[in-house]
């Protein structure tokens, strides 16, 4: 394949960045629904959906991924910080 088409080295970029997962609420821009968003991940797309999944599960509710940023519907800041930490992820809670 041309360099440009491949497709394994995109299903496996790696952010990059300090390593702390940040958790934060956001309403803005989503029709006055809440959201909670975990970013700063520093690991592939496979694991980081799998993390999304398990989440997903841990909080009883839907979710997706958009743009290597976690959205877990619902205000689960509380749940969602102490399911990282149990993983060994930092974690840092972000906005207000």
């Amino acid at each position: 394949m041309p360099v440009l088409d491949c497709i394994c080295e995109k299903a496996n970029q790696i952010a990059t960045g300090d390593g702390i997962a940040k958790i934060r609420r956001e309403i803005k821009g989503r029709k006055g629904k809440t959201v909670t968003t975990i970013s700063g991940l520093e690991m592939g797309n496979e694991a980081l959906r799998q993390l999304a999944s398990e989440l997903k599960q841990s909080c009883g509710t839907g979710g997706s991924i958009k743009d290597r940023i976690i959205l877990i519907q619902g205000d689960r800041i509380k749940q969602v910080k102490s399911f990282l930490e149990n993983k060994g992820i930092k974690v840092k809670q972000t906005g207000g």
